[in-house]
This record gives structure tokens, C-alpha cells and sequence, in this order.
């Protein structure tokens, strides 16, 4: 079952998304703040394309990506380990920001370039055990306007959201448990998408 695609223009989310899973900020940053950022990031980070184990074979991921975050935040997923980058003054800002508006302790962001619309994320959860339980992961989408996919693990309802420049995104609570997400594919998309999604680690859960 698939829920109707919703256009993200207001902070309203579809009712098949719980609010006690997910909230929505359509203009979370100035779109023109967005785009100026976009390519501060595009330009400037240090970005990486490694390669993930699937079915015995190494494949380079299908986008670049920068992990960032305190000196004690390594991450591990897909069988890797990965060192954090240090801050740069905008994102450290950014997200003492949100941790004082959210009431969270953001420590980590993990930093996803979509050069086009070829680019993508498969399905999966961030429920690794160094999130914790429940995670809140916050969403911060710059730039192209992807689609960005939420099925439901025991119904398999499929909620289509369009993210937009400057959008923030926020799951919550029980959402990696009970939900999937992934970024398909969109071969009409030709300009670029950053991805920035906070969250705390907790490296002696590794």
C-alpha cells in the first residue's frame, strides 16, 4: 500500500506519520541561507566515496559522503568504522543550535552529497546500536528537491515526502524501529542535493 505523495510546502506531515515519530520544518533556513550553504559544503568539504560489502561484493557507494562530529563519535555501519572529521564553524554552530532548540545533544552528522538524480540511499533504518534505542535524528535537506521514501516495517505503507531546500526533517521516538527510509532514484533530477542528518553516538555502545 502507498500513501499519496505529499508536497512538503507547509510543517505539515501526512496523518499516516506519527507526531510522536516525525515533525516537519518546511523553511527551517532562509532558502537563499540554504542555497549559500549548499555550496559552501559542495565546495569545500573533504568528500569521501567508500565502498560497502553487499552479498560478498565491494561497491562504492552511489553518492559522496563526509562523517563529522566530536573526537569520540566513530560510527559503524555496513561493516565499517568511521572516524570523524573535525567540525567547521558553520555545522559546530549549527548544531549547538538545535541542541538547545530540540533539547538534544547532538554530537555527530553525517554529511550525504547527491551529485544528481542518479544518486541514492536503499532502504534501511539508522537503529545501530551507538544511536541508542531512540534515536532523534534531525534531517536538514539543501538544494535539489529529492523524494524521500517511509515504509512502515509491519504494514508496508509507503509514505512519499518531497523535502525541500532548507527543510527540516525530524524522527523521533520509535520511528527507526517502526519505519524504513531510502532516497530513490529520480533520472530527471540534475542538480545536487546535500543531506545533513544529526544525531548522538554513543561510541561505548560499539
Amino acid at each position: 500500500m502507498r500513501a499519496n505523495a505529499h508536497p512538503q510546502n507547509s510543517n505539515q506531515l501526512p496523518p499516516a506519520l506519527p507526531p510522536s515519530m516525525f515533525s516537519y520544518q518546511a523553511h527551517a533556513l532562509d532558502e537563499v541561507k540554504a542555497q549559500r550553504l549548499f555550496a559552501y559544503l559542495r565546495d569545500t568539504l573533504p568528500w569521501q566515496q567508500p565502498s560497502i560489502q553487499v552479498f560478498g561484493k565491494w561497491h562504492a557507494i552511489p553518492r559522496l559522503q563526509v562523517y563529522m562530529g566530536d573526537a569520540d563519535s566513530a560510527y559503524e555501519y555496513s561493516q565499517q568504522r568511521f572516524e570523524p572529521v573535525p567540525w567547521v564553524p558553520e555545522l559546530d554552530a549549527m548544531r549547538h543550535r538545535l541542541n538547545r532548540t530540540l533539547g538534544c545533544h547532538f554530537n555527530a552528522v553525517l554529511i550525504n552529497y547527491y551529485r544528481h538524480g542518479l544518486d541514492c540511499m536503499g532502504w534501511h533504518s539508522d537503529d545501530e546500536p551507538e544511536l541508542g534505542p531512540e534515536p532523534v535524528i534531525a534531517s536538514l535537506s539543501l538544494g535539489a528537491l529529492r523524494k524521500f521514501k517511509l515504509r512502515h516495517k509491519d504494514s508496508g505503507e509507503v509514505t512519499d515526502l518531497a523535502l525541500t531546500n532548507g527543510s527540516l526533517l525530524l524522527m523521533k521516538g520509535q520511528s527507526q524501529h517502526c519505519y524504513a527510509h531510502s532516497l530513490p532514484k529520480q533520472r530527471r533530477v540534475t542538480q545536487g542535493r546535500i543531506n545533513l542528518t544529526f544525531r548522538h553516538i554513543d561510541s561505548t555502545l560499539l
